[in-house]
This record gives C-alpha cells, structure tokens and sequence, in this order.
C-alpha cells in the first residue's frame, strides 16, 4: 500500500518550509507574458486561434484543457478525471495535439498544457480512448498500491496531511512520495514535452506536497521548463502558495477576489498599490487572473456576466505591472456543470455559445499594450478617490479607467513623449503636449490606452 507514514509527513513538512524559493521563472519566459486561456477548446480550434487572433494579437501564450484520456460524459469536469495518459480525450488524438503545437508556435505563441496529476478518477468504466479502468486500478498504468492510503474526501484545510493525502472531491489519490509514481508522472510530462509543450499548469498543486513536484519537475527533460501550480490561497490553512514558488510560478487567488470585491462595491483608487502592497506574494512567482473556468461558476470572482465591471478588470490587470497574466476564454454556461458547445469544436467566436473573451475588442488591444510597457512601473497615478484612475507605465503608455456613473472630463500627467497616439480602446487619436499631458472625456464605464510606437489607429 502506499508508504507515507506519518513521520515522513512531517519530514516532508520540515523540507517544505525551508525550502529557498528563488529557483522560479520571474515571469513565463520570453518577450510576451500574456496567456490566452481557451477552455475546453478542441485542438484543432486551438490551432486556427494561434494563426487567425492570437499571434496577431501578440498573446504568448495558449494554455490548453487536459489532453490525456478522461472518464466518459458531457461535463467539463471529465477532463480533470484521467483514465490513462494516452491524449486521447474530447479534444483530440495525439495527431491534432501535434499539429496544433506546429501550428501555435508557427503563429509565434507558446503552449501550456493544463496537467493532471494530483489524483486519477472516480467511478469505474471505459475512457473516451477505449481504456478500461476502476477507480484506484489502471491497467498498465496504475494499482491501488501506487495511491494514498487515506481513502476519505479532504475535510480539513488545517490539516496538512487531509489535504495533501486525502481524495479531492472522491477522486483516487497518487501517493507522489513513491519512487514509481514520481517516474510516471515525469514520463507522462516529458511525453508532453517531446511534443513541444512550452509549459504547464499543475492543476490541484495545493494537494501535492511541494517537495514531490519539485522531485517530479527534477524529472523532466527541461527541468526549468515554464509551469504555474494551483495553489488556492486560504486563511490559516496548513498548506500555503508560498511554499510553491521554488518551483515556478503560483497562481495568486486573492487577486482575482480582491478585483471582484473592488470593481462591484468599492473603489478603483484603492488599486494604486495593487499587488504586494495587498499581501500577495512578489509579482515575479505569481500567476494572475480575473476568473478561471473554476472561479467563474462558483462564484468567487467576476465572471462574463458582469459586464463592464469584468472587461474593465481585464483591462486593469493586462495595464498594470503585477503577475503574469491570464484571460479565460470559454463559453456561455446557466448549467454550471456543462460542457463545451460543439465537444469544443469552435467554427467562429460569438457564435454557438462560446464567448471568446480573449478577443474582447477591449481585452485584446491591450494585449499589445502590455507588450510595448513591459518592464516599466507605474508612474503618474491619478485618481478621484472613487472610481476614476489613471497611470502610466513609464514612457512608454498610459491607461485611464472611468468607472464612475457618468462620464468624465480631465487633463492627465504622463510621462510620455509629445506626440499624436492612438487610443487602442476605441480607435480614436489622442495628442499628448511638450508637458506630456492630454485632455479626454471618458464615458461611464469606458477605458482609454496609449502606448509609443502605436501613433495612429
């Protein structure tokens, strides 16, 4: 059965607490930081969004759902039960996953593969490539010897043992302190990585102890390959994001909740220091978003349905400099549980349900925008004391918000140099004087962005 004991429990604990974690990526490597998170979209889908809107745009990256073969069912859920780690799930085979690679990359945009390796399934059947399986026994895979011996659901977030060696939501398991499993789960990683896979997100990282990935990640072909981990932060709770970052970037929750609470019941000035100024941990370990496919039906976050006050947070979040940015994009959903339009088949955005967020014409142009000020901090902070701001980002942009009930007239201080720019939000010119100012009226609930090198729209 499976052999952590309680004493290499607290071993593992000790290791965990003293670890240095100044090994991460600051950011995802490379020039864009920008991911374009297309939930549930089917490979070939993928493939045509990296050529048609997403190198384009100037994303750099294309994270994608689960590819290894799933439980059966409609759900979006069945992606994050795997059966075996063949790609062989609603999204497509091995061919589609590698044309896609092909073509993204063509397109000039990496590829993060959402990895499963917390736990395998629940239940008992035949996957969606044919593999038969019950839940804690895979044939040539795995064997109730190779899970944790905690067969209960996770109960305590106190309680670090519940939560690193206990089931999430009924799901089986992996005791990843064991040497074979450790090696699968590498071996399954680095099938990725021969496909050329740029990176991945460890999903449900907050239940594997932080010392096991690190060995895991040790594993792999390119072992400081980009990865994120899911580490949901939680007041009190045994199990911290921190203890994460030495291995590579953790995505950062409370920014998502934190913008939610913001943009519906307070005020857009208290964001001037948004980011560590907040207690979140450094901008360079952390991943950032304002909903993801998780967040947006339990209602943590703000979500597509909010309108404004959603486009407006994105637009903050790829303006200002903290983390590393992710825009959700998937569908329309009244059933929390349902799958993809189409078993993700996308023919064109906006149609058969699918929202395609990350083409928003609000959240797409300032994808560039972050491009162009990467790299410069916050300068010339404005605001109202309530729902009007404005900031530059060195010499290079600024970006001004109205989130007021009516629309609003001002002269802003930049940084900028004199000239004619266009302001990506709505294609129209704006010219900053010899003083770097200008004068604009922003309506209610609207944004203005411009940035050097983009003079006319």
């Amino acid at each position: 059965m499976a052999r952590r004991t309680l004493a290499a429990t607290a071993a593992l604990t000790a290791a965990t607490l003293v670890m240095n974690p100044t090994l991460a990526h600051a950011s995802p490597p490379g020039t864009k930081d920008v991911t374009a998170v297309l939930f549930e979209w089917n490979f070939a889908s993928v493939a045509k969004e990296c050529t048609n809107t997403l190198g384009p745009a100037g994303y750099g990256y294309v994270q994608v759902s689960p590819p290894a073969e799933h439980i059966q069912g409609s759900q979006w859920w069945t992606s994050y039960q795997p059966v075996s780690y063949k790609i062989a799930g609603r999204l497509g085979d091995a061919t589609a996953f590698q044309s896609m690679i092909n073509t993204c990359h063509a397109a000039g945009v990496k590829v993060v593969v959402d990895t499963v390796i917390n736990h395998m399934s629940a239940g008992s059947g035949t996957g969606t490539g044919g593999s038969s399986y019950t839940k804690y026994n895979y044939p040539g895979l795995y064997s109730s010897y190779d899970m944790d011996d905690c067969t209960s659901t996770v109960s305590d977030y106190t309680n670090r043992a519940n939560v690193q060696n206990c089931e999430l939501v009924g799901l089986a398991d992996l005791d990843t302190g064991e040497e074979y499993v450790r090696a699968t789960i590498a071996g399954y990683m680095n099938s990725l990585l021969g496909y050329g896979v740029d990176g991945f997100r460890i999903d449900a990282a907050k239940h594997i102890p932080a010392t096991d990935l690190a060995n895991i990640k040790s594993r792999l072909s390119n072992p400081s390959v980009y990865w994120k981990q899911e580490v949901i932060y939680g007041s009190g709770e045994a199990v911290q994001p921190t203890e994460y970052t030495g291995n590579g970037d953790v995505q950062e929750f409370r920014y998502a909740y934190d913008l939610k609470r913001v943009f519906n019941n307070e005020n857009l000035a208290y964001l001037k220091n948004y980011g560590e100024g907040w207690g979140y941990m450094s901008s360079s370990v952390a991943g950032v978003f304002v909903d993801n496919h998780d967040t947006e039906r339990n209602g943590s976050t703000l979500n597509y349905k909010d309108g404004a006050n959603y486009t407006l947070a994105n637009v903050f979040m790829l303006a200002y400099p903290y983390g590393a940015p992710d825009i959700n994009s998937g569908y329309e959903w009244s059933d929390t549980d349902a799958g993809p339009p189409n078993n993700g088949s996308v023919t064109a955005c906006w149609q058969d349900g699918w929202k395609c967020q990350h083409a928003w014409p609000e959240i797409i142009r300032m994808v560039a925008f972050r491009n162009a000020v990467r790299g410069e901090s916050v300068t010339n902070w404005w605001d109202n004391g309530g729902d009007a701001i404005g900031f530059g980002r060195g010499s290079k942009g600024y970006v001004a918000i109205n989130h007021e009930s009516g629309s609003l007239t001002r002269t802003y201080q930049t940084s900028l140099p004199a000239g004619t720019y266009c302001n990506v939000q709505n294609n129209t010119s704006v010219t900053v004087n010899s003083s770097g100012q200008f004068t604009a009226t922003l309506g209610s609930n609207t944004a203005l962005a411009i940035y050097t090198g983009k003079s006319s729209c």
